[in-house]
């Protein structure tokens, strides 16, 4: 019922339907739409997986597409061999299958046994990055790993806090700490009463927008650890993402200005009703 195909390459005649199946998906987050993956894949993370094959595994059933997993094969650190979620690991906060959801476990039960028919040389593990916690895949691979005789491990990479929009400024700072509440309207206080100017904008012209990435990564290296990590290839994927972005209506690249001088910025994302904050400066 279930047809699995196997592709090495990104075919923009799958746009569409990779569209409409991750609306239908249970995480939608930029990093899943078909224009990032690719945009991923063009330029391996930034650079960080040069030697790798693509692995771009759909299902259909009839016509319809009820299922992706953009995986590549690579080389891991210790010398093994495995299939790795195209967006792993670096540059791409939450990741996961594509998937319709009445079909995940029929999926992700014939996803393993297809990988294993393609005879992988020398092939050891799958590894899935950035998978949320509440995931129904975890669950679904925990079946289905089990049922095919594979061993499944799940490691906690890392926690992420949200923060909860009530609506509009004075009733967020309202719920929250009476002395955060405090420091926060002393700040703005400091900023508005003080000798120095200071001002922010949302970068919305697309005339500017090249030399605001420039300003952007200009900030990012003045932490040292951001400086060893945008290498040349890395800063060719930021700037590629935040034009990507940009076009698609979905960047919030904000910059905060004293006496004209850009001292911080934010670049997030502004997708399906939140506020995906990405990187600083």
């Amino acid at each position: 019922r279930m047809n699995f195909t196997l592709t090495h390459e990104f075919h923009d005649d799958l746009s569409a339907d990779w569209t409409t199946l991750l609306r239908e998906n249970f995480l939608k987050v930029p990093f899943l739409e078909y224009e990032y993956q690719k945009l991923w894949w063009e330029t391996r993370g930034g650079g960080e997986w040069p030697d790798a094959r693509l692995m771009l595994i759909t299902a259909r059933e009839g016509s319809r597409l009820v299922g992706i997993a953009p995986l590549f094969v690579a080389q891991l650190p210790d010398g093994t061999t495995a299939l790795l979620n195209v967006g792993s690991i670096e540059v791409s906060d939450y990741l996961d299958l594509i998937v319709s959801p009445e079909v995940r476990d029929e999926f992700v039960s014939g996803l393993l046994d297809f990988i294993l028919k393609q005879n992988l040389p020398g092939l050891e593990s799958v590894n899935l990055y950035n998978l949320l916690d509440s995931s129904p895949t975890l669950a679904t691979l925990q079946t289905s790993a089990t049922n095919a005789g594979w061993q499944l491990t799940l490691e906690k990479l890392q926690h992420c806090p949200h923060i909860p929009l009530p609506g509009d400024w004075e009733t967020y700072l309202a719920g929250i700490d009476k002395k955060q509440r405090h420091e926060i309207r002393r700040k703005i206080r400091r900023a508005e009463e003080g000798e120095n100017s200071v001002s922010w904008y949302i970068v919305s012209d697309a005339a500017t927008l090249d030399t605001n990435v420039d300003a952007f990564l200009e900030l990012m290296k003045n932490d040292n650890a951001k400086e060893t990590f945008l290498r040349p290839a890395m800063q060719q994927f930021m700037r590629r993402l935040v034009h990507y972005t940009f076009d698609c209506g979905c960047l919030q690249l904000a910059f905060l200005e004293v006496d004209g001088v850009k001292a911080a910025a934010y670049l997030s994302f502004e997708y399906d009703n939140q506020i995906r904050v990405y990187d600083s400066g």
